[in-house]
């Protein structure tokens, strides 16, 4: 062979290869989940709006936040369940009024949260349920309270759930079965999940670094996967490379910046 074949031959090769490393591994679409918001990068209070309008102004695929019911039934958006000490569930609304993110915000009802997010089409609200600290049965109100208002004022294709509490989300497929519904506890194998008709698996990447097989048997099912908290860079890569269709992070302008380099070799030269 003619030493020009010889370079061609290889070059060609080398092309073929990386072409067919990347549409089996690299993720195509936008996944970054903004973990409670955007927050950590302008030092934003976490699920405040501030917070959300930051997630959509980076045009994240989705901003995650949690909500809560006070004592006299008002959805509330917030990480714990007590917000700046004190108990969101043993709280009036008026209550918690009193106290304020430190931008000035105050904590914001689920209704004002969708009023925020549902104006654009890019950033989906990913809605977690918080189990309740008092009783089940207020964990199922607050499940029916949030539905019937995502049902009112956005719908299935812009509000997505997830919750660690089995129930609830198996309440919203029952009286609501468009909106897609992710469990987060990885003590539950992908095959019950699509049995019980979630959507979806929202594991601790640890889960997923543990039970190798998960992420192609949940997409073999038909089950979309997302991985939580994941704020390295070399993580971030992994789970790219292994085919999760979102992940959730602190860090949304570094996921971002490690998934367009991943989109770029995904695209055919």
């Amino acid at each position: 062979m003619s030493s020009l074949y010889i370079f061609l031959l290889t070059l060609f090769s080398g092309c073929f290869i990386k072409s067919d490393l990347s549409s089996k591994n690299m993720q195509a679409t936008n996944p970054v989940i903004a973990h409670r918001g955007a927050w950590k990068g302008k030092a934003l209070p976490q699920n405040s709006i501030a917070s959300l309008q930051e997630a959509i102004r980076l045009n994240c695929a989705g901003s995650e936040f949690d909500i809560h019911l006070t004592a006299d039934d008002v959805l509330v958006v917030n990480h714990d369940d007590k917000f700046y000490g004190m108990e969101i569930e043993k709280s009036s609304y008026a209550q918690l009024l009193t106290k304020k993110h430190n931008n000035g915000e105050s904590i914001p009802t689920v209704e004002e949260y969708f009023k925020a997010g549902l104006n654009q089409k890019q950033t989906k609200l990913i809605c977690e349920i918080k189990p309740s600290v008092i009783s089940k049965e207020r964990t199922l109100r607050a499940t029916r309270m949030v539905v019937d208002l995502a049902k009112k004022m956005g719908g299935p294709d812009r509000i997505e759930f997830i919750s660690f509490d089995y129930d609830a989300l198996k309440y919203i497929q029952k009286v609501a079965p468009k909106f897609k519904t992710a469990y987060l506890n990885g003590n539950t194998m992908p095959q019950q999940i699509k049995s019980d008709g979630l959507t979806g698996l929202d594991f601790h990447m640890s889960f997923y670094k543990k039970f190798t097989t998960w992420i192609a048997d949940a997409h073999k099912m038909g089950l979309t996967v997302n991985v939580w908290t994941v704020n390295k860079e070399e993580d971030m890569s992994f789970f790219l490379n292994r085919g999760a269709d979102y992940i959730t992070t602190d860090y949304p302008e570094l996921l971002l910046k490690v998934w367009s380099r991943h989109a770029r070799v995904q695209r055919p030269h």
